[in-house]
């Protein structure tokens, strides 16, 4: 983020109105997978905290967990779990919905997140919803190694990002302000395939991991 910005499986995953099945899935249907441990984000303990909230918030809020009046507790977000999301051919995951307009009519999926003190993200003293670049960086690598196309139009190369190769880094910002910087500081990732792909992110106490999975329809 930018200093003065915030920034075997057998599953059923919905998306808009599909409903898709995800069973038993054969080993060689994993086409891309990348994981990073939450404990080493930062130095420093207390911002490493921060982050480590940050990025579980987010998937707590892309799973739909959230609660209606948006009050969650740690607990609740920081329990292991396993999530599927699908993308038909064609079809684009913005992580989140201040968007290019070349991508508008084709997202059926974000994170859901603003990365907004007012949806619970934390400071860390300088930044809200820090982290959260953490995140979109690795859906970022794993989507690449996978052939999908994914679009990061502006780069996290002023600031390491631990485990994720440097020209995979992605700078998120999302604000009503600016729309236009929000745009620019997104991750869009398209299903260019002909077959159906599936995005299985799982945390398992420790590290979250993205698998991508190929579904012949």
């Amino acid at each position: 983020m930018f200093p003065t910005f915030f920034s075997t499986i057998s599953l059923v995953a919905v998306v808009g109105s599909n409903l898709l099945s995800v069973n038993n899935l054969p080993a060689q249907a994993i086409i891309a997978t990348h994981e990073m441990p939450l404990n080493d984000r930062y130095a420093n303990t207390f911002v490493n905290e921060v982050f480590d909230d940050n990025i579980l918030l987010t998937l707590a809020y892309l799973r739909g967990i959230i609660p209606a009046s948006g009050t969650v507790t740690l607990d609740s977000i920081k329990k292991p779990f396993s999530y599927t999301f699908i993308l038909k051919p064609q079809e684009t995951f913005a992580f989140h919905d201040s968007v290019l307009p070349v991508y508008a009519k084709s997202i059926v999926k974000t994170t859901n997140a603003h990365f907004s003190s007012e949806e619970g993200f934390k400071s860390d003293g300088y930044l809200i919803g820090d982290g959260v670049c953490h995140l979109a960086s690795l859906f970022y690598w794993a989507a690449k190694d996978a052939g999908l196309a994914a679009f990061a139009p502006t780069n996290h190369n002023f600031a390491h990002i631990p485990d994720i190769p440097k020209e995979y880094g992605v700078a998120i910002y999302d604000s009503p302000d600016t729309p236009s910087a929000s745009a620019n500081q997104n991750l869009y990732i398209t299903n260019n395939t002909k077959e159906a792909v599936g995005f299985t992110i799982t945390y398992d106490g420790v590290s979250v991991k993205i698998e991508v999975v190929r579904l012949d329809q």
